[in-house]
């Protein structure tokens, strides 16, 4: 998980401040190293309730969408965890952001969804 959040740091514009991560409660989201890697960056921690699945729907939809369209695909094997978070990456900067179309987010892929934000910004430099 420190992987992927290095990468997101990496690739978006983070603003301390203007963001917060929320996660369940598991040991990877409540690791030292992770948590300390989020207040560093300026995200805020947050985490749902214990055992309670409704609260999270939004983050539990997308693992559920990213099992069925790359971990349980069928022929998919990783040879290794670096093959895996390779995979993973390239799944989710690759297809999910920039293609995959929310519903709830009037129709726009998570790419677009962020373009459309910033873009409703004020400019800082005016």
């Amino acid at each position: 998980m420190l992987t992927a959040l290095h990468h997101a740091l990496r690739s978006r514009d983070v603003r301390a401040g203007e963001l917060v991560h929320h996660s369940d409660k598991g040991a990877q989201y409540t690791a030292l190293r992770f948590t300390q890697r989020l207040l560093e960056a300026g995200v805020a921690p947050s985490t749902g309730s214990t055992g309670d699945s409704f609260d999270n729907a939004l983050a539990e939809n997308l693992w559920s969408m990213l099992k069925v369209e790359l971990v349980y695909w069928p022929g998919v094997t990783f040879a290794t965890r670096a093959e895996a978070d390779a995979a993973l990456l390239r799944y989710i900067d690759g297809w999910y952001n920039p293609r995959h179309i929310q519903a709830s987010l009037s129709g726009l892929s998570p790419d677009e969804y962020e373009d459309a934000y910033h873009r409703s910004q004020p400019d800082p430099h005016r």
